[in-house]
C-alpha cells in the first residue's frame, strides 16, 4: 500500500524517470520472502501528470471520445518481450518490500528474483489474453505494460485465456480469485484494475496499426476472436473497485519511465460510462 504519491508535471518527467528507474535494482542480498497477501486501498490523489495530455478528449463522449483517446495513447514507446521482465519489477514493486513484486490475482508478495517458468516462480500474465486476437508476445499488444502483470506460474495457468465473469471455485494461491470452466473472477481488490486494463486495450488497439481491433463484449466464449468479456461485469467491477494508490502509481511509472502513455480510465474513471 502506498502511503505517499508525489505529484509531478510533464516538464519534470525526465527527472522523475531517473528517480523511478533507481527502483529497478533490487538489493544485492534479495531473498524470497514469506508470501503475504497485500490489499490495495482506493484513494484520491492529486494529478501526477500534465492534464493537458488529455486536451484532445475534452468535451467528447461515445465513439468520438474513444477515437480521441486512441490517438492520444497510441503515441507510445514499445518494449520487447524480454524487457518486460525488468519493467514489471519496477511497475509492480511491493511498496513495503523493494525486493518483491505483488502478484496480480494472488495478492502475494514474491521475490523479484523468482521470475521464470517453474513452480514457485512468477511470470508475465497477459490480462487481455494474448490468444484473443492471436497477437502473441510480439512487440505491440503482446508487450504492452498496461495489461501485463506479474503472476504465479500455476495461477497464470489456471486463468489461461478465460474471459472474466463472476462465479467459480477457489484454487491454490488464488488469493480469493475464482474460476470455472469458461471464466475467471479476480480477487476483489483488483477487480477494477482488471476492468480498466481490458478497456485500455480496447481503446489502444483499434485495428489501425497492424494489430487486431480489440473490443469488449458480453460473452465468455470468445476463444481466438479479438474480443474479451464480460463487459457488463467489467463495468460493475470498475465501479466497485476504484483506482487504488498502487494502480495510480503504476500508471505514473509506465508513463514516466517506459511507454510514455497512460491508461485513461485510471485518470478519468468517468470515461468508462461515457464510452460504454
Amino acid at each position: 500500500m502506498l502511503a505517499i504519491r508525489i505529484p509531478r508535471r510533464k516538464a519534470v518527467a525526465l527527472a522523475t524517470a531517473a528517480v523511478l528507474a533507481g527502483l529497478a535494482a533490487p538489493a544485492a542480498t534479495a531473498t524470497p520472502a514469506t508470501p503475504v497477501t497485500v490489499t490495495e486501498t482506493a484513494t484520491t490523489t492529486a494529478a501526477s501528470y500534465d492534464p493537458a495530455y488529455y486536451d484532445a478528449a475534452a468535451g467528447k463522449t461515445g465513439t468520438a471520445l474513444k477515437s480521441a483517446l486512441h490517438t492520444i495513447i497510441s503515441d507510445q514507446t514499445k518494449l520487447s518481450y524480454s524487457a518486460v521482465w525488468n519493467a514489471l519489477k519496477v511497475t509492480d514493486q511491493d511498496p513495503d518490500n523493494s525486493n518483491n513484486v505483488i502478484l496480480l490475482y494472488s495478492g502475494i508478495s514474491r521475490s523479484k528474483s523468482l521470475n521464470g517458468g517453474d513452480v514457485g516462480d512468477w511470470n508475465r500474465e497477459h490480462v487481455w489474453a494474448k490468444s484473443h486476437g492471436d497477437f502473441g508476445t510480439s512487440t505491440g499488444p503482446g508487450t504492452d505494460l498496461h495489461h501485463l502483470r506479474p503472476e504465479d506460474v500455476q495461477v497464470n495457468s489456471v486463468r489461461g485465456n478465460k474471459d472474466f465473469d463472476n462465479g467459480g471455485s477457489s484454487f491454490t494461491n488464488g488469493g480469493g480469485s475464482l474460476t470455472d470452466a469458461n471464466s475467471f473472477e479476480p480477487r476483489d481488490a483488483v477487480k477494477g484494475d482488471v476492468a480498466r486494463m481490458i478497456l485500455y486495450m480496447a481503446v489502444r488497439y483499434e485495428g489501425t496499426d497492424g494489430w487486431p481491433d480489440l473490443e469488449p463484449n458480453d460473452s465468455v466464449t470468445n476463444g481466438a476472436n479479438p474480443y474479451h468479456g464480460r463487459l457488463s461485469v467489467l463495468k460493475q467491477w470498475h465501479q466497485q473497485d476504484p483506482p487504488s494508490a498502487f494502480e495510480q502509481h503504476r500508471n505514473d511509472v509506465i508513463f514516466a519511465s517506459y511507454q510514455h502513455n497512460r491508461n485513461p480510465f485510471i485518470d478519468h474513471p468517468e470515461w468508462v460510462e461515457a464510452i460504454w
